[in-house]
């Protein structure tokens, strides 16, 4: 997967944390946005999910999944972004009165199911590696990530 994110251009270091998770939500998206895989009525989708649903998109705390239905009009084509800020990202369970919290954003889009389904299951298989998953909340910068994804290869 860390290859996938860089020879697709889909990573994002963000210079500074956002003040809201939904301004959070649209800099995830925008490094699909940038290759065309989605529109910005993708992040607005998701933004009305999370406050629809709760902060569903907080898989574990740390990490952040964001998406939405696979049938959106916003979404043109299959894809994971990589996004990291340097503070936690601040999300209010409105129904328990909980705060869950995220750094690293991976942005999914998939233009259907399956492929929604396969998105998901690729990046599990890279968040079940607990230490990659440890290294890359180490990394502050694309120059940082590259020398990560170096060392990974050895």
């Amino acid at each position: 997967m860390l290859q996938y994110f860089y020879d697709h251009r889909l990573i994002h270091y963000s210079p500074k944390t956002p003040d809201t998770w939904q301004e959070a939500i649209r800099i995830s998206c925008q490094a699909l946005k940038e290759a065309h895989l989605v529109t910005d009525q993708y992040a607005d989708a998701i933004i009305q999910c999370v406050e629809d649903n709760g902060p569903y998109i907080v898989i574990v705390p740390g990490i952040a999944m964001p998406h939405a239905m696979a049938d959106n009009p916003g979404v043109l084509g299959t894809g994971i972004s990589f996004t990291k800020f340097e503070d936690p990202v601040t999300f209010m369970d409105e129904k328990t009165g909980e705060k869950h919290q995220a750094t690293l954003f991976f942005t999914l889009a998939a233009k259907n199911s399956d492929e929604h389904l396969k998105n998901i299951q690729n990046l599990m298989d890279l968040l079940m590696d607990e230490e990659l998953v440890e290294q890359l909340k180490r990394t502050h910068s694309l120059k940082d990530y590259q020398q990560l994804l170096e060392e990974s290869k050895i």
